[in-house]
């Protein structure tokens, strides 16, 4: 055992703990502290896979493909040609002085 205020080192265990003896527990020649073997698989946990999702390093160069449905690409075609039609000051003042009706129209 060692001594109260002195330092008592294992090798290949960090931040460990030595118990030889009784000692009071009963149990002979017990090593503990934290178990580094790296034949055993890691479990990932979710805050792990968050933040390396969240923090991984982004190639802004890089290009994205985004391929359509020929629906999809109908809808965007149609899309595309509303926003960039050809607004004329004509059309403009058809929209707002065309004739509206309420109601039956006799």
């Amino acid at each position: 055992m060692a001594e109260l205020g002195a330092e008592n080192k294992i090798s290949g265990v960090f931040g460990g703990v030595e118990l030889n003896g009784n000692g009071g527990i009963g149990i002979e020649g017990i090593e503990a502290g934290t178990i580094r073997n790296s034949a055993l698989p890691a479990k990932t946990g979710f805050w792990t896979k968050f933040k390396a999702f969240w923090l991984q390093e982004i190639d802004w160069n890089k290009e994205i493909k985004v391929e359509l449905t020929p629906y999809q690409q109908k809808v965007e075609d149609e899309i595309n040609e509303f926003l960039h039609q050809e607004i004329t000051w004509e059309k403009v003042h058809d929209f707002l002085f065309q004739e509206v009706t309420f109601g039956k129209r006799n």
